[in-house]
């Protein structure tokens, strides 16, 4: 008589083992911020021949340094040292002056060159980038688990400037069960530059 095959217990991933983020070595976040003011000069600079050469061998030889370096997603630095402006990440313009609590959260952004959708704006991909990264931190403060984002909506209200510091701002709306509602605000000076509702889903064990 054949019986029905037991399955293992389900192993939950990595996502919900602690991780063990590295303590940035001496430098760190100056490099990370070079990083970021490269990415500003390249999206401006129109070289010549033998600029657009000497830059990649440069850039080849950093590569060619740092691969050496390289970690698996669970030890990495990059994107998780909380303690370090943008986490330590260059890809996404970096939230400053951040005051936060359980309920809301708040700072100053600039987006830079590399940012630039055309006609002095901000690309419009790069300001749901912001907003999903700043609600996603609130939505996991005061001891709350694992979140993922389940929908945002944004509205833009008016242009977003480049290389200008602009307020940002998000909060709770709701919270129901796994299900977190906050909603955010873009701000260049008076005017509202964006706005954002963004629901949130805690992950289940297992999940990722």
């Amino acid at each position: 008589m054949s019986q029905t095959p037991t399955m293992p217990d389900a192993v939950p991933p990595n996502w919900w083992r602690s991780r063990s983020t590295p303590v940035p070595p001496a430098g760190y976040p100056e490099m990370i911020e070079a990083v970021r003011e490269l990415q500003d000069r390249v999206a401006a600079a129109v070289p010549d021949n033998d600029a657009v050469a000497e830059a990649t061998a440069a850039l080849k030889r950093v590569t060619a340094l740092l691969a050496g370096f390289e970690r698996d997603e669970w030890s990495q630095i990059s994107g998780f040292a909380a303690g370090l402006p943008g986490r330590g990440s260059a890809l996404m313009p970096v939230v400053r002056d951040v005051v936060t609590d359980e309920k809301s959260i708040r700072g100053r952004v600039r987006f830079g060159r590399f940012h630039l959708g055309g006609n002095g704006a901000a690309h419009g991909g790069t300001i749901p980038l912001v907003f999903d990264d700043l609600l996603g931190r609130l939505a996991g403060t005061g001891g709350r688990a694992v979140a993922r984002t389940a929908y945002l909506h944004v509205d833009y209200r008016n242009v977003t400037p480049i290389e200008q510091d602009l307020d940002v701002e998000a909060w709770f709306v709701s919270e129901q069960g796994r299900k977190r509602l906050l909603r955010g605000v873009l701000r260049d000076g008076d005017t509202v530059c964006a706005e954002v509702e963004g629901l949130f889903v805690q992950l289940r064990p297992g999940q990722h």
